[in-house]
């Protein structure tokens, strides 16, 4: 890896990091990430994990985590909810929306100030669900055709499920965008918006922070897009293989975060990393 991306990444002092894949994988903690977060911590250094799942309130993702063996504060998760209701109430173009999702979007809509209703509406959000009704979808492609505003959680296609795939909320947009030809504004990963509002939500400066993630068409190019370092694990979805598929490189690629965690815990001039 080029020397000056390489010592982008060690100038780092605030890190936003991905949840599934590369803290988590299903129920069960990767090794060497409850060590990370403590060394951050004992550090004094800022981060947020952050998801696309916008289903699940901090709360929940909170209990979760400390199930998996992994101590998170709800202050210390961003999600793709918490992110458009945010993004949504800076816009300042009404306070009325119609939602299409479970307790973690409602409550972040709620939260932000937002009436939630299906009646003359500035907004239809869409965010995931376990269950999506057809007389929902009705009712977002009336209102979108009545003048709301598109807005989607995540671009999303497919969910996982012990069955196999499920309909995501990308699935569900393209649904919608073809009865109403709109195109929603996807406020997710892949969408840089979502980890400049988490900088802000820290206090964050986009020069000192590094995003960890497991995916190349996501986590790793909004990182980039967002003027971030990036170190892509290869814990989760994506092999080594198919880095060399795309046009863009992470600043290091690592096995998992058990490699940061030694490296951080090296003598600051032994630090080096094999990208």
């Amino acid at each position: 890896m080029e020397a000056p991306r390489t010592q982008r990444l060690m100038g780092t002092n605030t890190w936003l990091t991905d949840m599934d894949g590369v803290l988590v994988r299903e129920e069960s903690m990767i090794p060497g990430a409850a060590r990370l977060l403590e060394l951050w911590r004992e550090r004094g250094q800022r981060f947020l994990v952050l998801t696309n799942n916008s289903i699940y309130t901090p709360r929940d993702l909170s209990a979760r985590l400390a199930r998996s063996g992994l101590e998170v504060k709800e202050s210390e998760l961003w999600t793709s909810a918490l992110a458009t209701a945010e993004f949504l109430r800076e816009q300042g173009a009404g306070h009325r929306a119609y939602v299409i999702g479970e307790a973690g979007l409602t409550t972040a809509m709620h939260e932000a100030g937002f009436v939630l209703t299906d009646t003359d509406c500035d907004y239809v959000v869409l965010g995931e669900t376990r269950t999506y009704s057809f007389e929902a979808i009705t009712k977002a492609i009336r209102l979108i055709g009545a003048g709301a505003r598109f807005i989607s959680t995540n671009p999303d296609t497919t969910g996982p499920s012990p069955e196999g795939p499920l309909p995501a909320t990308g699935s569900v947009a393209a649904l919608i965008s073809a009865a109403t030809h709109r195109q929603p504004y996807v406020v997710g990963k892949p969408n840089p918006m979502m980890f400049r509002s988490a900088l802000n939500q820290i206090g964050a400066h986009s020069e000192t922070t590094a995003m960890l993630g497991d995916r190349m068409d996501t986590d790793i190019i909004a990182g980039m897009e967002a003027g971030l370092a990036t170190l892509l694990v290869l814990s989760g979805v994506t092999n080594r293989e198919q880095v060399e598929q795309y046009p863009f490189r992470p600043s290091a690629v690592m096995e998992s975060v058990q490699d940061l965690v030694n490296l951080l815990e090296l003598p600051g001039p032994d630090r080096s990393v094999d990208g």
